[in-house]
């Protein structure tokens, strides 16, 4: 018997080009899809949780991942065509920095609670990789969630709440321990694993079956156990 509600969880890090161009991609699919109604829930992941909270500039994050910026313009390159096929406009410049993303998932997670989590996520990527901003701090944070009506007192009380911080990592390892070993990647009704930006033809093939667990051939991500992104 088909559900009345078909629920599509994310596991997910703001940090992950990959994850921005699979949300699209999904995008995608829910617009073209006409079936049993969708509900969409981000989760978190972390691919680097250790860099530290004054984060890594561009060239420092890079070479530490890949061992010389030589190996990255190939990905960046391809990362910026793909992005803009999707409308994504990656910028990759020396502004951007490496952060450490937790603080952002805490806010994802009361976001969720509030019911605006979608909406937030897209504001997250795009302010990383295409507006370069620098997620790092209070004051960048806030300026953000002053666009949702939240106030930086109402940030920094979410961001300094260790039970919000455990939640999170506790998440995160909950994924990890059923196998999710990169990101984006998303779940059917619990049952039906979709591993990387996969094409929107995926996705609405994933709906129309819904089938036992099986992880399609993997698409584009991010891998924290391998030199990738």
């Amino acid at each position: 018997m088909t559900k009345e509600v078909i629920t599509v969880d994310i596991v997910s890090d703001v940090a992950c080009p990959w994850c921005y161009v699979g949300k699209r991609r999904l995008e995608e699919a829910l617009q073209q899809w006409e079936g049993t109604p969708i509900k969409v829930q981000w989760h978190p992941y972390q691919l680097d949780p250790t860099i530290p909270q004054q984060g890594l500039d561009r060239d420092t994050y890079l070479v530490n991942k890949f061992g010389n910026l030589e190996r990255t313009r190939e990905m960046t390159d391809r990362l910026t065509a793909v992005g803009e096929a999707v409308a994504i406009d990656f910028d990759f410049g020396k502004n951007w920095l490496a952060v450490n993303t937790l603080q952002m998932h805490q806010l994802l997670h009361i976001a969720g609670k509030e019911g605006f989590q979608d909406e937030l996520k897209e504001r997250f990527f795009r302010a990383y990789f295409v507006e370069s901003l620098h997620l790092n701090t209070v004051e960048v944070l806030s300026e953000i969630m002053a666009e949702f009506g939240w106030s930086s007192e109402k940030v920094q009380r979410i961001i300094n709440d260790e039970t919000i911080a455990k939640t999170i990592q506790h998440e995160i390892a909950h994924y990890q321990q059923m196998g999710v070993n990169g990101v984006p990647f998303f779940i059917i009704n619990n049952t039906y694993g979709i591993s990387g930006a996969q094409p929107s033809s995926v996705f609405l093939e994933a709906f129309a079956s819904v089938a036992p667990l099986e992880i399609t051939a993997e698409g584009d991500r991010c891998d924290p156990s391998t030199k990738n992104c």
